[in-house]
């Protein structure tokens, strides 16, 4: 299969992504005909579910290359930028927490002293004073806040 590789070696970013749902979705088909018994040829799966190690497996290569080229600092940011976003709990957390974990393995491999500083936020703007109309209170209606209510439904 040495000319399989070759020729995924050749193709850009985009159409290993291509060619991995392609063959993704050929061995669903393949799965498919197997579980109704109409498969014909069932080293077909086998060589389907070697393509899609082989391009994961260059797709990870052409990561790690581009890894290589950033500092400490740039994997820093990003590390603290992935590690914002598994605290926040939106959707996607899990992703962002396997990639924070790569990167940190990748950055203390290339030096990297920990703990990594979150990335610096602009500060905010200050706020021009509005005048303050004679009698207006600053403090505009805030709601009270009961500090010892009962848990539960509220009643």
């Amino acid at each position: 299969m040495p000319n399989r590789m070759k020729e995924f070696r050749g193709m850009s970013d985009e159409q290993l992504s291509l060619a991995l749902k392609d063959t993704e979705k050929h061995l669903f088909q393949l799965r498919f005909q197997s579980a109704t018994d109409r498969l014909e040829t069932p080293s077909e799966m086998r060589k389907a579910r070697r393509d899609i190690a082989r391009i994961r497996t260059l797709q990870r290569e052409k990561e790690l290359a581009k890894l290589g080229g950033l500092t400490t600092d740039q994997l820093g940011t990003r590390i603290a930028s992935l590690k914002a976003k598994e605290d926040a709990g939106l959707p996607g957390k899990r992703t962002a927490h396997r990639q924070g974990a790569r990167l940190t393995r990748f950055y203390a491999a290339k030096g990297g002293k920990f703990p990594i500083a979150p990335p610096v936020a602009p500060a905010p703007a200050p706020a021009a004073a509005a005048p303050v109309a004679a009698g207006a209170s600053t403090d505009a209606k805030k709601p009270e806040i009961k500090k010892n209510a009962p848990k539960g439904s509220g009643k």
